[in-house]
């Protein structure tokens, strides 16, 4: 058994990460998945590593990239992410966020739930939940992984270009390849929790 702590993207909350937690959970591992402040633009990546609590393994989806380098854990995991420290000028597939605008505070969002399912890569049954999104506020960081770290690079990814995440696995060290889209937690979460446990016991957290 393990204990995972599943850190969101942008505009997410903890929901997103259900479907993998009820399969880590049903494996036996103690799992949490917090809703970071990303709608407070007075957070910065100090407080959202603040509302996550330590854990054997932690998991940073795409924004959450760059909260897990400050998460306390044995093993961090990236799942098609940002990584501090990479440059990220090319890290995003032309035309990703074309249907986003930005507030008047500077938060970015999708005014249509529709065109976040699609770009964000939703599976039909789980487009609903793209009308639970927040607002996302400007964060950056650039505080390396100092403990040992895998980068799930997503080939099917629409998002974040899967050559850029190579690229970026090999900033952090080790790699594997998932054959799904940016948002796997919701169409692959039994292949992630095999790669997660698999992970998990070569770092010997479990």
């Amino acid at each position: 058994m393990a204990t995972f702590s599943l850190v969101h993207g942008a505009w997410h909350g903890g929901w997103a990460w259900e479907p993998l937690r009820l399969e880590l959970e049903a494996r036996g591992h103690e799992v949490a998945a917090p809703d970071l402040p990303c709608d407070d633009v007075t957070a910065g990546i100090p407080e959202y590593a603040a509302a996550v609590p330590p854990a054997d393994v932690v998991v940073g989806h795409s924004l959450g990239g760059l909260t897990i380098p400050l998460v306390p854990g044995r093993l961090h995991v990236f799942l098609c992410a940002l990584v501090p420290g990479v440059d990220r000028r090319d890290a995003f597939v032309p035309g990703f966020g074309d249907a986003r605008v930005r507030d008047e505070l500077g938060r970015s969002y999708y005014p249509d739930p529709a065109d976040a399912a699609r770009e964000l890569q939703y599976p039909d049954e789980a487009a609903p939940l793209a009308r639970k999104l927040r607002r996302q506020a400007r964060v950056d960081s650039d505080t390396p992984p100092t403990v040992a770290a895998l980068y799930v690079v997503c080939t099917n990814d629409a998002a974040i270009r899967p050559d850029w995440q190579r690229r970026a696995a090999r900033a952090v060290g080790g790699s594997v390849d998932l054959d799904a889209g940016h948002s796997p937690m919701l169409t692959h979460p039994r292949e992630l929790a095999d790669i997660l446990e698999s992970a998990a016991r070569e770092a010997g957290v479990m």
